[in-house]
C-alpha cells in the first residue's frame, strides 16, 4: 500500500510540474460542458446540470442506505438476517420509484430535444458540406459559396519553426459568417466520408453523411467568434479541419454578402486573363502547398502505397489534357478528389503548370485559365 501511494504521489507530482512548466493554470482546464452563447445551448447546459444533480442525489441516497445498512446491521452488533421472500409491496416500490425518476427526467429532456430539432421558419439556409479535409459553405438563394481550410498560419506552425499561437490548429482562411438576431438553419452533408460539424458554443453537432442531409440551427444574439472542429474521425488530416463561425450585425453581414458576389464576378473575369509562366508557377506553388501537399508531400514525393508522387508521375509528365481531367474530375475509388468546384480556373491552371514544371518534371509547358473554362464547358 505504501509503495502504491509513493507511485501515485510521484505520478501526480510529475503532472503538476508538467502543467506548471507549460504555464497552464488548473482553472483553465474545463471540468464541465460549455454553457454556450445561444438560448438552445443554455437549455442544454441547464438540462445537463439538472440530470447531474438528480444522479448525485440518487447516488447519495443509494450509497447512504447501503453504508447505513452495512454499519448498523453487521454481525458484530448482533443483527440477524431477515428471512422473507417475494414481497409484492417491496417490488412495487422499487419499480415505481425508478419509473417516476425517469418520467421526471424525460419531460425536460424531451422539451430540449424538440427545440434542438425545430429548424422551421429559418431566416437563412446554409449548406455545409464536409470534404477531406475542409468545409464548403453555400448560402442558399444568395449565390455565395466558398471553402474553409486550415489557415496558412496554422500550417506554418505545424511544419515550421514558428511559435504556436493561442488558436493553433483552430484558425481557417475563410470563416463562416452569419448575422446576429436571425435564425440560421444548417443543412449538413458530406462529399466523401462521414464527418461531423461541431460548434460547442452554438450547441450544434450534426453528422455529415454522404447522400444524406441532416439539419440543425442556431440563433446568436451577440456578435462573436465561435470555434469548433470535425468530431468524426475522417482520415489522415481529420485534426486539421477546424470550424470558425463569426456572428456579425445584419448591416455588416449584408455588406459582406455584397463583397462575396463581387468576388465571384472577379473570378469569372480573372479566367479571361492571360498569365505569364512565372505568374502561373508562383501562384501554382501556393495552391499546391495549401491543397495538395498534405497528401502528395511538399517535395512531391507522395506517400508510398498511399498517395502517389507528383515527381516523375505519368500524369504530371504525360498528356496535358489527361492531367487537366484528373484535377477536374478526380480519380473515382481513390482519395483524389474532383477539384472542379474547389478551385477557380486560375488556380487549376496555375497548379497544373506548377506540377508539370516542379520536382524535376520540367515539362516546359503551361496552361491558361481560359483553357480550363473551355475544357469544363465541353465536358
Amino acid at each position: 500500500m505504501l509503495k502504491l501511494s509513493s507511485r501515485w504521489f510521484a505520478w501526480t507530482s510529475s503532472v503538476v510540474l508538467a502543467v506548471a512548466s507549460h504555464g497552464v493554470a488548473a482553472g483553465e482546464w474545463p471540468l464541465n460542458m460549455t454553457k454556450g452563447v445561444t438560448g438552445v445551448s443554455h437549455n442544454v447546459y441547464g438540462l445537463h446540470m439538472t440530470i447531474l444533480f438528480w444522479c448525485i442525489g440518487i447516488g447519495v441516497v443509494v450509497f447512504g442506505v447501503m453504508f447505513y445498512s452495512m454499519a448498523m446491521h453487521r454481525k458484530s452488533m448482533g443483527a440477524k438476517a431477515a428471512n422473507f421472500h417475494e414481497s409484492t409491496t417491496l417490488e412495487i416500490i422499487w419499480t415505481a420509484i425508478p419509473l417516476l425518476i425517469l418520467i421526471f427526467m424525460a419531460v425536460p429532456a424531451t422539451s430540449t430535444l424538440k427545440q434542438l430539432y425545430d429548424t422551421e421558419d429559418a431566416d437563412l439556409d446554409i449548406l455545409v458540406t464536409g470534404y477531406q479535409w475542409k468545409w464548403k459553405y453555400e448560402y442558399l438563394g444568395e449565390e455565395v459559396s466558398f471553402y474553409s481550410n486550415l489557415s496558412d498560419a496554422s500550417r506554418n506552425q505545424i511544419y515550421g519553426p514558428k511559435e504556436k499561437s493561442t488558436d493553433y490548429l483552430r484558425d481557417v482562411d475563410n470563416p463562416l459568417i452569419i448575422p446576429v438576431g436571425k435564425k440560421v438553419r444548417f443543412l449538413v452533408t458530406a462529399a466523401d466520408v462521414i464527418h461531423s460539424w461541431w460548434v460547442p458554443q452554438l450547441a450544434v453537432k450534426r453528422d455529415a453523411i454522404p447522400g444524406y442531409i441532416n439539419e440543425s440551427w442556431t440563433f446568436v444574439e451577440e456578435p462573436g467568434v465561435f470555434r469548433g472542429q470535425c468530431a468524426e474521425l475522417c482520415g489522415k488530416d481529420h485534426g486539421f479541419m477546424p470550424i470558425v463561425v463569426k456572428a456579425v450585425p445584419q448591416a455588416e453581414f449584408d455588406a459582406w454578402l455584397g463583397e462575396q458576389r463581387l468576388a465571384a464576378l472577379a473570378v469569372a473575369e480573372a479566367a479571361k486573363q492571360h498569365l505569364s509562366f512565372d505568374e502561373l508557377y508562383s501562384q501554382g506553388e501556393s495552391v499546391y502547398n495549401a491543397r495538395c501537399a498534405a497528401c502528395h508531400q511538399p517535395n512531391g514525393a507522395g506517400v508510398p502505397g498511399v498517395f502517389p508522387a507528383i515527381a516523375g508521375s505519368k500524369v504530371a509528365t504525360g498528356v496535358l489534357e489527361t492531367h487537366l481531367a484528373t484535377i477536374i474530375h478526380g480519380v473515382p475509388g481513390t482519395a483524389m478528389q474532383a477539384f472542379a468546384d474547389q478551385l477557380t480556373p486560375v488556380e487549376i491552371a496555375a497548379v497544373i503548370t506548377y506540377q508539370r514544371n516542379a520536382f524535376g518534371n520540367n515539362m516546359g509547358d503551361s496552361l491558361q485559365p481560359i483553357d480550363v473554362v473551355n475544357f469544363t464547358q465541353n465536358q
